[in-house]
């Protein structure tokens, strides 16, 4: 057995190696995140508690968002080798135009509350990555000055069916004078869910300066300082709000939303049309027999309908109802390159992607959200070289099944 001796200087050169230094405390707090959860947890630390649980917070119990995450843990994919995947291509058609990866920014609600940059920034990494960005009605940013941050950017618009359709019409006309393509009618929400987090953090639009709030402050003091020193919130829709999201949605959204409703869209919007928050397979073939040309398969991030049906799950009888007639997408508890990779083989023509860009904009605003892309698009690449696919239209059910269907 050989003898104990002290290195020599030029071997601990070799592996000492401290890493260099990021000056700038983002970039520095971004690079330690290698994933979406990594993200999360670093939004967690940086916004107030109320702002945090809202994006990730879902209805109730929260059953439904955990069994869709449940749903692609049980995925199981099958890896073909000896393919040649030096070179992968993540770009696809989606409505007729490609995009870079398999997958849009879904819209989401009040998004400058997650980051003052808000949805401006969001739009300009779509704009810069070449995939679509929807703006939401309950975004925190007009309908203009989406279009004017990111000219070139292929931008969609969000519409919830509101009591007053003169409203409704106006913000149609606004979307396609603006040059939006697609328009994306949700319509899982006649009422709001019970997002108990919401209610029990006390959440209204704009926060309210309470004590717990106040206290929640001063371990966020740069959060309050960007909401307090930038531009007043102001909305896609709507001039002002003072109360609760739940309040908000029960006084504008009209519930006796029908398929009336849904030629009245039709008739009235040029463009694409998209129906989100479909939860079964004749509501897929019907909306389509109705004018849709894609389907969403969505529980809305299980934040309405506890315990409603997994769109992953839900993906084989949708595609067999519509049949190829308009194209089928699913969100809902994707938080990886893997989880879309799994939905696209599985069927899916591509993904929406909400909470997951969210948490990248808390963690480090429009860095952050580039933080995202950069995440998922290793994720991609990496999934598909390794089953042995070089295209997005290479990817097959012979590539994932749940293996609880087996």
């Amino acid at each position: 057995m050989p003898g104990r001796r002290l290195p020599r200087p030029a071997e601990l050169a070799e592996i000492l190696r401290p890493r260099p230094f990021v000056l700038n405390p983002t970039d520095r707090r971004l690079s330690r995140a290698h994933t979406i959860a990594d993200l999360r947890t670093i939004a967690r630390k940086r916004s107030p508690r109320a702002v945090f649980d809202y994006t990730d917070g879902a209805a109730e119990l929260e059953e439904s968002l955990r069994r869709a995450r449940h749903a692609f843990g049980d995925v199981e994919f099958s890896p073909n080798v000896l393919r040649g995947v030096a070179d992968v291509d993540t770009g696809t058609d989606i409505l007729g135009k490609r995009s870079e990866l398999p997958f849009a920014f879904a819209p989401t609600g009040f998004t400058r509350l997650m980051n003052h940059e808000g949805e401006r920034a969001v739009a300009r990494v779509a704009e810069r990555e070449r995939i679509p960005y929807t703006l939401s009605t309950m975004g925190t940013t007009s309908i203009e000055d989406v279009a004017a941050s990111a000219p070139d950017a292929r931008r969609w618009f969000q519409l919830y069916v509101w009591r007053d359709r003169g409203a409704g019409r106006d913000l149609i006309q606004r979307a396609a004078e603006s040059g939006y393509d697609t328009l994306m009618l949700t319509v899982d929400t006649p009422v709001a869910g019970a997002r108990l987090r919401d209610a029990r953090n006390g959440l209204t639009i704009p926060p309210a300066l309470t004590l717990r709030t106040f206290v929640d402050g001063a371990l966020h003091p740069a959060w309050w300082l960007n909401l307090l020193t930038t531009e007043p919130l102001t909305f896609a829709s709507l001039s002002s709000w003072g109360g609760t999201v739940a309040e908000l949605i029960n006084t504008m959204f009209d519930p006796t939303l029908n398929y009336d409703d849904l030629d009245w869209v039709r008739e009235n919007w040029p463009g694409k049309l998209v129906v989100k928050g479909i939860q079964n397979a004749d509501d897929a073939r019907e909306v389509v027999n109705h004018g849709a040309d894609a389907v969403v398969l969505s529980n809305h991030g299980g934040r309405q309908l506890d315990r409603a049906p997994t769109p992953l799950e839900l993906l084989p009888a949708t595609l067999d109802s519509v049949n190829g007639s308009a194209e089928v997408w699913l969100d809902t508890g994707i938080l990886s390159g893997g989880d879309i990779v799994a939905a696209i083989a599985m069927g899916a023509d591509a993904c929406l992607i909400g909470r997951a860009y969210l948490y990248g904009l808390m963690a480090g605003g429009e860095r952050g959200v580039q933080r995202t892309i950069d995440i998922l698009r290793a994720e991609i690449v990496r999934t598909m070289q390794l089953l042995g696919v070089r295209t997005i239209a290479d990817l097959t059910p012979s590539h994932a099944r749940l293996r609880r269907g087996s």
